[in-house]
């Protein structure tokens, strides 16, 4: 494991002098090799959909993979860029000796991603696929794909600062340029030279990818087309008289509540509501419920949720769901 390359090298070197350790050392040497031989047997193989924009370049992404360190893979919101390239790097025969780490901004995306990639692979969490987020860690040894925040990613340097539990790493959404992605990126700008067998892929949404490019030595990019459904907008004013009478929260509640009825009248779809905070949420939460909307389900999601409450939007329980999320 390329965890244990390192250490090992300054044992052997010790055991040639001081013969009373060299029989753990052996041991830990043996272990570290069987370790790698069962991930090798165990890697998964997996299967693509054809239908997914980023499938329909994946001999390219390969080679570009393979024959440079970094990656730049711009994508559009639907190309299926963050489910199909960890199985890309796994049919590489990458995430043997380490890991494949698999960033997302945020805990919520990190454990539904994990989710849906095990399951594409047939297998539960905690397997092949795992998650490590803050309060909650499904990885073990035989784990070939880490999906994790970047701020757990960051949080990692200090106890392996040549990522070494890494054989390849995924910087997923890095458009966001959030504080954590910035640093992460600059961290590994740096980290490269000295970790040559490191592969980076850097995800992005179409905005400037060049920059990232550069960031990294020029590294190649590649953009692949993405895949939405039609949106239809309308427009609802507010009603001022009502906003002035009542206060406008409960303007806003009112306009929700038509809104909701208007949409139902039509279709029996699932509905997501934006707001501003937990508070907001709730209140609404509460107005819907008094509506008495008939089979339907109101999931409210935010970040001190735990992560069974959050996880209630992924489980379909044969009712309409109306979804109040944060932004």
């Amino acid at each position: 494991m390329i965890r244990d390359r390192f250490r090992l090298r300054k044992q052997l070197q010790r055991a040639q002098k001081t013969p009373e350790i060299k029989a753990a050392v052996e041991k830990h040497f043996s272990d570290s090799c069987t370790l790698a031989a069962a991930r090798r047997e165990a890697l998964p193989k997996p299967s693509f959909p054809e239908n997914l924009p980023v499938v329909e370049r994946i001999d390219e992404i390969r080679e570009l993979i393979s024959n440079n360190q970094v990656l730049v893979l711009c994508g559009e919101t639907g190309s299926g860029k963050s489910t199909q390239l960890p199985k890309i790097c796994l049919s590489l025969g990458l995430g043997v000796y380490g890991r494949i780490g698999h960033t997302q901004p945020r805990r919520i995306a990190a454990r539904s991603l994990a989710s849906r990639i095990a399951s594409e692979l047939g297998q539960e969490v905690g397997q092949s696929v795992g998650y490590k987020v803050r309060f909650s860690d499904r990885v073990n040894e035989h784990t070939h794909v880490k999906l994790l925040t970047d701020g757990m990613l960051l949080a990692e340097v200090q106890q392996d600062r040549f990522l070494n539990e890494y054989d390849t790493l995924i910087i997923d959404e890095a458009h966001e340029r959030s504080l954590n992605i910035d640093f992460l990126l600059g961290y590994l700008s740096q980290l490269l030279p000295k970790r040559p067998d490191l592969k980076v892929i850097i995800t992005s949404a179409t905005i400037d990818p060049e920059r990232f490019s550069k960031h990294f030595n020029d590294a190649p990019i590649i953009e692949v087309s993405g895949r939405t459904y039609p949106v239809e907008v309308r427009y609802r004013p507010p009603e001022e008289d009502e906003a002035k009478q009542n206060g406008r929260d409960e303007a806003m509640q009112r306009a929700i509540l038509d809104a909701v009825d208007e949409v139902s009248n039509e279709d029996r779809g699932d509905i997501l509501i934006f707001l501003s905070g937990e508070r907001e949420i709730r209140d609404t939460a509460e107005h819907l419920r008094k509506h008495k909307l008939q089979l339907t389900e109101v999931l409210p999601l935010y970040a001190r949720l735990s992560p069974a409450e959050q996880g209630k939007i992924f489980k379909s329980s044969g009712q309409r769901r109306i979804v109040l999320a944060t932004n």
